[in-house]
């Protein structure tokens, strides 16, 4: 849910969350709302029919990627996340 990822009990998404919305800021520091929503809108049409075009060539980079990420994760939950000490999570009393 929303508020495990916000309180970072599912760590994986959170970064995620994090970095993506990295991302948008450094991308609407550059370009306007109508720019961002041009180049997504055509990106939502030609990255599915370049996919299906060259999914054979595309494949092996994409399992390569997903490889380096997980061992790039497993670095930095032995590294850094496994030594962030969590407390427990209070809930919210529901009267």
């Amino acid at each position: 849910s929303l508020r495990e990822i916000a309180s970072g009990r599912d760590l994986k998404k959170f970064l995620s969350a994090i970095a993506g919305l990295w991302v948008l800021s450094i991308l609407g520091g550059c370009c306007s709302f109508l720019t961002l929503a041009y180049i997504g809108v055509v990106l939502l049409f030609t990255v599915p029919l370049i996919y299906d075009k060259y999914e054979d060539k595309i494949d092996p980079y994409g399992e390569k990627a997903m490889a380096e990420l997980k061992k790039q994760y497993a670095v930095l939950d032995e590294k850094v996340l496994s030594k962030i000490p969590r407390g427990p999570l209070k809930n919210k009393k529901k009267d």
